[in-house]
């Protein structure tokens, strides 16, 4: 009897043991990359010089599968009439962007805006101001330039939200966002839905805006979670390092499976997030 009881412990113990792992190497799987260390590269080599560039974050904009990546426009770029062979959803970093049909008035769409085009459906690209910059995002590889002669139907529709019209959610909105009660709405996080099903473990995206001051941290409760730098600093404490990461807009960081995500913030800040399942913002 006594010896089975030991055994059940000693079970138990490395049940317990073998969690603590895994959240610790879980926790280890995270990546940071830097817009200063993005490779960029021609995003339609046809284009020429003044064609926009592109420079990858994640996945194979190429190759098979979603992918995320980084647009370079220079001042002025205009597109002509086009398609693309897949669905693509865009957030402004820096500049100003317009997407919508080519006999459209310009509609310029400001750092923190979201925009979805639609597959086969013919639109122009447009952008002015000296460092313009978008994040691209794509749930099928390879994403093409078509010429307007080989649009298609496609259920999804496109659809353009301007910075000032997103719609944030506070903690009595959403369980997503933890804070302390001594802290007030108007100064906690925020977060604002913008795609998929943010239930169960289907993939979603989500605005994050942390307010001057912030210090606190994200927890990836599921597989895989991919953050990109909107608006803002963002001092990124990387496990066992002593010293923090500042990324800026255009900055990649991301993690596997469950894992904490530790910042601190001296300024407003915006991160768009990409998960398969739900996160929590908890502020300290």
């Amino acid at each position: 009897m006594i010896a089975t009881v030991k055994k059940c412990v000693l079970i138990t113990l490395a049940i317990i043991a073998f969690g603590i792992a895994s959240i610790s190497n879980s926790q280890d799987k995270t990546e940071v990359l830097l817009v200063s260390d993005v490779n960029w590269t021609p995003l339609n080599p046809a284009r020429g010089k003044l064609g926009p560039k592109a420079g990858n974050l994640w996945g194979d904009r190429t190759g098979v599968g979603p992918a995320g990546f980084l647009v370079k426009f220079v001042d002025g770029f205009s597109s002509p009439p086009h398609i693309h062979n897949v669905t693509y959803r865009g957030i402004v970093i820096s500049g100003l962007v317009h997407n919508d049909d080519p006999n459209a008035a310009k509609a310029w769409m400001s750092p923190g805006s979201y925009w979805a085009q639609a597959a086969g459906e013919v639109h122009i690209t447009a952008a002015k101001g000296s460092n313009n910059i978008a994040y691209i995002e794509i749930e099928n590889s390879p994403y093409l330039v078509l010429p307007t002669n080989e649009a298609f139907e496609y259920p999804e529709k496109s659809v353009n939200i301007e910075k000032s019209n997103i719609v944030w959610l506070d903690a009595t909105n959403t369980h997503w966002i933890k804070q302390p009660e001594n802290i007030s709405l108007e100064d906690a996080p925020k977060i604002a839905f913008l795609w998929g099903k943010p239930q169960g473990d289907h993939r979603n995206g989500t605005l994050v805006k942390l307010p001057y001051g912030f210090s606190g941290k994200i927890y990836a409760n599921q597989s895989i979670l991919r953050g990109i730098i909107i608006l803002g600093k963002v001092n990124y404490q990387v496990k066992g390092k002593a010293d923090n990461n500042t990324l800026v807009p255009g900055s990649y960081f991301s993690s596997q499976q469950q894992a904490v995500h530790q910042f601190s913030v001296d300024e407003d800040c915006i991160i768009y997030i990409r998960s398969k399942g739900g996160f929590h913002v908890v502020m300290d």
